[in-house]
């Protein structure tokens, strides 16, 4: 017969693990990893090419490179005389549709580029991309507008711009590539919160976006384009063809307004 003292549900203990899917909990001489998982929470998205249950426990948005050298007058796209104003075209669709993610429990994830200020772990193909002649503002030089070190961590070129000012309760990532995936912790988090469906928004919808999806399809996670709030200052075909192959081979696209009017009357327990 066995002797094992039979466990005190009084015992104190505490959770371990930010996310309540992937939670365990532990007390001074046991840890339970076998917590019930939270009840899904389905919403009906009216997504293409397929219409689209999603569970919002378990759903982010990540929004890529919605920051001041982007989308900003004084920023580097700016200086090199390119449309920032087409990116800025996600902005209102973005200031609608993120309150009401919140509201819903869908955690909003920043993610921008943020190099090191030395460049150290950036090889000559990646500066290429920012400073293709060898010479003028590149990554981490100084904007001629402000000084600012451009999409450098920590710096007003990297951050997001003014009228998306990220909630405390958002998650911030820094990348030092295209993709948001590659060398960073967003899979990590990802994981350990839970998620299992991912919202893509951001600039520009045919490079960051793009490959910040395909890779978090290679990567299993089911993927949504919300088309409105991506911007590019791409030619049109370039999203035209993004679209294509986001719902021919890595998943699905919708819109804001279809998730806001999924969303209407949804709470969250």
């Amino acid at each position: 017969m066995s002797t094992a003292k039979a466990p005190n549900v009084t015992e104190l203990g505490g959770p371990l693990g930010a996310g309540r899917a992937t939670q365990w909990w532990a007390t001074e001489r046991e840890v339970n990893m076998a917590l019930k998982a939270p009840d899904p929470i389905p919403l009906r998205l009216p997504t293409e090419p397929q219409l689209v249950t999603i569970d919002l426990r378990r759903t982010a948005i990540v929004v890529i490179d919605m920051q001041n050298d982007f989308v900003t007058k004084g920023g580097w796209v700016d200086h090199v005389g390119g449309n920032y104003e087409a990116d800025r075209a996600a902005i209102g669709p973005l200031q609608a549709l993120l309150p009401e993610l919140r509201k819903a429990g869908v955690p909003v994830i920043w993610v921008n580029w943020g190099v090191r200020p030395d460049l150290m772990n950036m090889p000559p193909n990646q500066i290429h991309l920012y400073k293709p002649h060898g010479a003028g503002v590149g990554l981490a030089d100084p904007l001629p507008s402000n000084g600012a070190p451009v999409l450098t961590k920590d710096s007003w070129a990297a951050a997001v711009v003014e009228e998306l000012k990220p909630d405390p309760t958002d998650i911030m990532v820094d990348k030092h590539r295209i993709s948001g995936f590659w060398d960073t912790p967003l899979d990590s988090i990802l994981r350990n919160l839970g998620i299992r469906t991912v919202l893509f928004a951001g600039c520009n919808t045919d490079q960051c976006v793009l490959h910040s999806l395909t890779d978090a399809n290679f990567l299993g996670y089911g993927c949504i384009m919300v088309t409105d709030c991506c911007a590019t200052s791409s030619p049109a075909f370039c999203t035209e063809a993004t679209i294509w192959n986001v719902k021919k081979c890595f998943g699905f696209v919708t819109d804001s307004a279809g998730i806001l009017e999924a969303l209407s009357g949804q709470t969250v327990a």
